[in-house]
């Protein structure tokens, strides 16, 4: 069960098959330091009746082998350790050094690694009493041999004996250090993991906001379909209602009528197809009856234009080629991306920067370019520019674009300013229209 980092159940992760391979690559080196340690410590003539080889080498194992499932076991190889330590010394293995580095290395783990941290607590503890309770039984018995007590006599101190007490000042440090930094690698260890969890929790939360921004786009879009077909049905119904009027007097002007309307059922069904093939997926569960955005197009550009002169921007605005009728959804869709890049520039570009909004009607598009020349973002500090929030709204523009069969390009510019650019059909490829009809007519659909 996974625990949040702040919770005292929190636990590190498992260990891995690469900290096991590692680990043990490390108790069997340690190992193998050991035997040449002990060599020495033959030749140094470390006791007067040292333990033999076997012994020697079966205690050296005992100390250093087991770490290699120092972070599986690590209470477990901690206590095997620390009795084949009090072996070693009990049997006079020759061996001063490994050993040591072999219990620091276990202790440190224990508290490194250990999930149960109130037994992690409790064992190293008494580890730690137990080897000073060795310890000090050897000072004692130390003081009791006969020849060392001739040689100390009175308030003297004999070479084996400061030893001994350095043995002990020694080991008094090695096992504080030990416990202090296994408990600074565990809180190293919970404080990463706690990072890693922000980090997915900020993630999670950006794809959240990302998701919440489109299914408002979405809603918008559907509020907007919802303008569109009550306008082509309603000019349908006045067609139709036209048509039964001239029927019997003028055949000729009653197929003209039912030409429109079958004209008017067809761009309805294309933009229904472009804009429900965005919502398919989401299912918002609200009303779409409250809208009146449809009333917004290219004509009210121009407003947009005066609020962002009020707002301190410099927005100039031009219209290319013949001006054609426009569908109400493209020429909602280009006063959108207007309002949104226009905002864009103001946020990210600063109202210092100089805008230029072209309309180009071409024969079978419409085409809106916002451009800024970045003025203001050139004077924006580095470490400001990166921590703005990217927001939502070219992402939005696209889906809205595309969703009415056009293009939309967002990029940066050779001036270091930022260019907008929607080019939207005129009108929905009716062909593809019939040929779909066609085929749901022939399966049945």
């Amino acid at each position: 069960m996974h625990h949040s980092t702040d919770s005292p159940q929190w636990q590190r992760r498992p260990a891995t098959g690469s900290d096991i391979r590692n680990d043990a690559i490390i108790a069997v080196g340690l190992f193998c330091l050991s035997t040449l340690t002990l060599a020495l410590g033959n030749a140094m003539d470390f006791y007067e009746d040292p333990a033999g080889p076997v012994t020697s080498l079966l205690c050296l194992m005992l100390a250093t082998l087991p770490l290699a499932l120092r972070r599986v076991r690590p209470v477990t190889v901690a206590v095997v350790v620390s009795i084949s330590l009090v072996l070693i010394g009990e049997l006079e293995v020759p061996e001063p050094l490994i050993r040591d580095i072999a219990l620091f290395l276990a202790v440190y783990t224990v508290g490194a690694w250990a999930a149960n941290r109130r037994l992690a607590t409790i064992s190293r503890w008494v580890i730690v009493a137990v080897m000073g309770l060795w310890l000090l039984t050897a000072f004692f018995r130390a003081t009791l041999d006969p020849e060392i007590a001739d040689e100390l006599g009175v308030g003297g101190l004999t070479p084996a004996l400061a030893s001994m007490l350095m043995q002990l000042v020694i080991n008094i440090l090695y096992f504080a250090a030990a416990i202090w930094f296994g408990n600074h690698a565990w809180e190293r260890a919970r404080a990463e993991a706690r990072l890693h969890e922000q980090a997915e929790e900020l993630r999670a939360e950006r794809q959240t906001v990302a998701a919440q921004a489109v299914a408002l786009e979405r809603l918008r879009i559907a509020r907007e379909l919802h303008d569109s077909v009550a306008h082509h049905v309603s000019l349908m119904g006045v067609q139709a209602g036209a048509a039964r009027t001239v029927l019997r007097s003028d055949n000729d002007q009653a197929e003209e009528f039912i030409r429109h309307i079958e004209d008017s059922a067809r761009r309805s069904v294309a933009e229904m197809r472009s804009l429900l093939g965005v919502l398919r997926d989401e299912d918002s569960g609200e009303s779409l009856e409250q809208a009146a955005s449809s009333a917004l197009g290219v004509d009210q550009i121009q407003s947009l234009i005066t609020e962002a002169r009020a707002a301190g921007l410099e927005v100039d605005c031009s219209v290319l080629g013949a001006e054609q009728p426009l569908r109400p959804l493209v020429s909602l869709g280009l006063y959108r991306v207007a309002q949104e890049a226009l905002t864009n520039v103001r946020k990210h570009a600063g109202t210092s920067s100089r805008t230029r909004i072209v309309l180009r009607y071409q024969p079978r598009s419409v085409e809106l370019e916002v451009t800024d020349d970045g003025a203001g973002r050139r004077r924006v500090p580095t470490s400001a520019a990166v921590s703005a929030d990217p927001g939502h709204g070219i992402a939005g523009m696209r889906e809205r674009v595309e969703a009415l069969d056009g293009q939309l390009t967002a990029e940066p510019d050779p001036t270091a300013g930022f260019t907008v650019r929607a080019e939207l059909p005129l009108q929905p490829d009716l062909a593809e229209v019939s040929r779909s009809e066609a085929a749901h007519r022939s399966t049945g659909v």
